[in-house]
């Protein structure tokens, strides 16, 4: 039999701090409402993206009400007030022609670079892996979380083509609440980011066609849908229940204490 050679390191859990820097407002150029995990293990972050015409105010709440274990939320507002209107509602991109009119084909670049600058922070400045870190957006943001896990993905990819880099890696989840890709991917390997797509069927609601399911498969490896009756984000327990199901099986768990990995070579 041939001789095996063990080698006993720190996993990759135990060399990271358990509690991570808060992020700074001086990095990220949009109003945001950080919480750290309620149980003091920052193993997990939840990103949260408001739909249009909202604020990040009620997402916060909604991140702390969810009370995911290790996991730290970050609610974002979108960049951009809603021209014309007074009050405080926000957009991720330009969503209206100078009339007032939905535009069918918004360019989301705006969110995409400001989701860029605040991910290269988090990853950078506060010691958050990327595929511990999730998105979750509703409507508007659902579109942003879901083409800011693809635009994640293909950067990692185009640094990894440079050796000696490392090999790419993708974030930890994705869940849309009704916000389909505003793009068609073209990706020469799809992303490994699982993606959670909650659709609605009542009119004036979040939801998804076929194509956008479609388009969501040509971009992932893993699309998850589910499809309720009723309008706007989930409310009752049985519609959590499948978006909850999705992050017990998505977040990832520290052990506290000593943990090492045992690797055999030989």
């Amino acid at each position: 039999m041939a001789s095996s050679e063990l080698h006993v390191k720190p996993s990759e859990n135990a060399t990271q701090p358990r509690v991570k820097p808060r992020p700074q407002e001086s990095a990220i150029p949009t109003p945001f409402t950080y919480f750290p995990s309620d149980d003091g293990t920052d193993e997990n972050l939840l990103i949260i993206l408001h739909g249009l015409g909202d604020t990040h105010v009620p997402f916060a709440k909604l991140g702390r009400q969810l009370k995911l274990p290790q996991t730290a939320t970050l609610a974002l507002q979108g960049p951009q007030q809603i021209p014309y209107l007074y009050e405080e509602s926000f957009q991720w991109y330009p969503s209206f022609d100078p009339l007032g009119e939905m535009l069918e084909r918004p360019d989301p670049t705006p969110a995409l670079t400001l989701m860029k600058a605040i991910l290269d922070h988090l990853t950078s400045n506060c010691g958050w892996h990327p595929d511990h870190i999730h998105l979750f957006g509703f409507a508007q943001g659902g579109s942003v979380a879901a083409e800011a896990g693809i635009a994640w993905w293909r950067a990692s990819m185009e640094r990894s083509s440079s050796a000696p880099s490392p090999a790419p890696v993708a974030l930890g989840s994705i869940v849309t609440i009704g916000g389909p890709l505003l793009s068609y991917p073209t990706l020469s390997k799809l992303c490994p980011s699982p993606l959670l797509a909650f659709s609605r069927s009542a009119p004036g609601s979040p939801t998804l066609s076929a194509s956008d399911m479609a388009a969501f498969r040509k971009g992932y490896e893993s699309v998850r849908d589910v499809a309720c009756a009723g309008e706007g984000m989930p409310r009752a327990r049985d519609e959590w229940l499948p978006v909850m199901q999705f992050f017990s099986e998505k977040l990832a768990r520290r052990v506290v204490g000593d943990v090492y990995e045992v690797l055999s070579s030989g």
